[in-house]
């Protein structure tokens, strides 16, 4: 049963293939959403300095998610196979944990902006709410964006 869609395909679309040229597109995309992240929440911080509108800790999960962003990406999909990475200090399990952590990180400050909108703004009825907004809209940005960069890049073009 685990084998019925493995001759199915989808029909190709000539208009989109990018060849050469997906590493370069990829990277532009992920680097547009990440700035487009950092934007927004600059922007609130900016339109309302005052503690009481938009709490300075509320920088904390934008803060973790980007280094999560390049925790993901530090490390390439052959180390995380075992096939560029057999030797050295942490070898391919390590790889695998430094993943797995940058995973969890980049979650967890998925979910502390989605509590920080919810739970600050929206259910406590705090207005303005553009800052809980930019938080959030921050974090989903830069989390897209690392998944993007990770898996959108092909490392053929690499060798």
């Amino acid at each position: 049963m685990s084998g019925i869609l493995d001759n199915c395909q989808w029909p190709r679309c000539e208009c989109i293939e990018l060849g050469e040229r997906r590493n370069l597109v990829v990277s532009v995309l992920s680097g547009v959403m990440f700035f487009t992240g950092w934007w927004c929440v600059i922007d609130a911080a900016a339109l309302y300095p005052d503690e009481s509108d938009f709490k300075h800790a509320y920088h904390t999960p934008g803060v973790i998610i980007t280094v999560a962003f390049f925790m993901i990406n530090s490390v390439s999909n052959g180390q995380i196979r075992g096939d560029a990475y057999t030797t050295g200090c942490i070898g391919q399990t390590g790889a695998r944990v430094w993943l797995f952590l940058g995973f969890l990180l980049a979650f967890g400050s998925l979910i502390a902006a989605c509590w920080i909108l919810f739970g600050f703004y929206v259910v406590e009825n705090v207005k303005p709410d553009w800052p809980g907004i930019a938080v959030f809209l921050q974090n989903a940005l830069i989390f897209f964006s690392a998944f993007v960069f990770k898996f959108g890049r092909t490392e053929d073009l690499w060798g």
